[in-house]
């Protein structure tokens, strides 16, 4: 999960990769689309690796302990009023509760049509009984942050089912300037791992913190978790995978997540 900007970083990161010099080659060392277009696009990483069909607002509420029966109550008031209103160029994707990780952190994960849903659904919650609802959220939170999200090209975000268990959200903290050679490396390792698993979800930030990638997985349990994780290991690639994107990164976090009873995907 991000650092949320209202507190001190998240203290349960899985492992933090060794700082190495990327050199202008490695940043370059994107998937064979990538590599196609040349330095010059060196900044438009975004155009190459992403799907460009919607972005996703990812926000994160840290509630007070005590009031997490009331938030969840509010929450649920405003979600889904923003879901079930036509009029608004939004989609709820899902709502959960962290159970492993940082406690009483909920994620809420908005689907808009790119950035101009994202405007006009702003300009419509502003002048609307949604922002009352929004606003009985907030005497519950002890701080909230956003961010937004472009989906992988080669992974568009699960539709809503309703499979049941856990989640798993995983969050890497790049090196600035490597997100082409994560893309490449992790395209070529997922196969492996959906042998035995889907993600539900692969996302990089655009607009909040910077040079972050997401995803998310769904498992029946922990125990099933473990069991899936162990059987990627030994299928030819992942190891690779492993290896390569750890040296990208800064920084790792996994938090385990339970889905709210209105969530889309749960």
């Amino acid at each position: 999960m991000f650092r949320l900007q209202a507190q001190r970083p998240v203290t349960n990161a899985l492992f933090t990769a060794s700082r190495r010099s990327i050199s202008v080659k490695s940043i370059l060392h994107g998937s064979p689309e990538a590599q196609q277009a040349g330095e010059a696009d060196v900044q438009q990483h975004s155009r190459l690796v992403g799907r460009g069909k919607y972005v996703h607002g990812f926000e994160f509420h840290c509630v007070k302990p005590d009031k997490t029966k009331e938030y969840k109550e509010a929450a649920e008031k405003y979600y889904t009023g923003l879901a079930g209103d036509s009029n608004l160029h939004v989609k709820l994707t899902g709502s959960w509760e962290t159970f492993v990780g940082q406690q009483d952190t909920f994620l809420h994960i908005l689907e808009y049509e790119n950035y101009g849903g994202y405007d006009k659904t702003a300009q419509l919650v502003k002048n609307s009984d949604h922002l009352k609802n929004y606003e009985a959220m907030l005497p519950h939170m002890n701080s909230r942050s956003s961010q937004l999200n472009q989906e992988f090209a080669f992974f568009p975000t699960a539709p809503p089912h309703a499979q049941g268990g856990i989640f798993e959200l995983r969050s890497y903290q790049l090196i600035p300037g490597t997100l082409l050679g994560w893309e490449h490396a992790w395209r070529k390792g997922i196969d492996a791992r959906r042998k035995f698993v889907e993600p539900v979800g692969a996302w990089f930030s655009q607009v909040g913190r910077l040079h972050q990638v997401h995803h998310m997985w769904q498992y029946r349990n922990l125990e099933t978790r473990k069991e899936t994780r162990e059987k990627a290991w030994q299928i030819d690639g992942w190891a690779e995978t492993v290896d390569k994107t750890s040296q990208l990164a800064r920084s790792m976090d996994s938090f385990i997540l339970s889905p709210l009873s209105y969530s889309p995907l749960k």
